[in-house]
């Protein structure tokens, strides 16, 4: 059952955070690129199922690996390697000898060549601006989020210390602690707090339980997987500031 989300406190702080992947840029634009370079998939490819596929094992495969936020490397290893083969066999393309694991080195390098979601910094700036606490949460291991981040230029958007990075933390989402350690070092509560993110199993589940306000930027018409309720549905940035400025404003 969903935690009771009080309305917030109108003077208290406001803790405005984002996801990364998928969320403050389009994860596709990379999982595309090797794609095309590895196995050779032609461009009318169905990409967008082919996502949906592909975050679902990556979750699916984490839980039976036991990841963690510091996970064994040889797990994860074994799950980044699976995902693009049980991704692909459902679209009828087998992968030959060191293939996944070719297209998993290639992943990570055009990780590296991406660019923010239009609105997206130009909202940040205004809730900014704004005096509200905001920041990003992301789950990975340190050093690869914070290089992928800095190919975003973030840190000269958001301060360092408003951004959490579950690897370097030791708390993954959907795990509440995570959020609960946001709160507790950004001097804000739960009932003020907001989470915008892409991912149901992590970003919805994690911070509804955690008794934050959520808005599920759902841009790939994605399913609900359980019974937890986002407090709103955005599909744009657009989307996202009108709910956020009617209310918090």
């Amino acid at each position: 059952m969903m935690p009771p989300n009080p309305n917030p406190n109108p003077n208290a702080k406001k803790a405005i955070f984002f996801d990364v992947d998928d969320t403050l840029y389009d994860h596709l634009q990379p999982l595309r690129g090797a794609l095309q370079d590895i196995p050779g998939l032609p461009d009318d490819f169905p990409y967008s199922e082919v996502y949906h596929r592909f975050r679902y094992y990556s979750d699916w495969l984490s839980e039976q690996e036991g990841l963690s936020a510091v996970p064994e490397p040889a797990a994860m290893e074994r799950m980044r390697r699976r995902r693009f083969e049980l991704t692909l066999e459902e679209f009828g393309v087998s992968l030959q000898a060191g293939q996944a694991e070719a297209l998993q080195q290639q992943y990570l390098s055009c990780q590296f060549r991406i660019l923010p979601f239009e609105g997206a910094y130009d909202l940040i700036r205004r809730l900014s601006a704004e005096g509200h606490v905001v920041g990003l949460i992301t789950n990975g291991p340190g050093a690869h989020q914070r290089t992928k981040l800095e190919a975003l230029d973030v840190f000269g958007l958001i301060p360092e210390e408003r951004i959490f990075i579950s690897g370097t933390i030791g708390y993954a989402k959907p795990d509440r602690r995570l959020f609960e350690h946001v709160n507790e070092l950004t001097g804000t509560t739960p009932s003020n707090s907001y989470y915008i993110g892409d991912s149901w199993r992590n970003d919805v589940v994690g911070a509804v339980d955690a008794g934050w306000s959520v808005i599920w930027f759902n841009h790939r018409e994605a399913m609900p997987e359980s019974h937890h309720q986002p407090h709103h549905v955005a599909q744009t940035y657009e989307d996202i500031k009108r709910v956020l400025l009617s209310e918090i404003s």
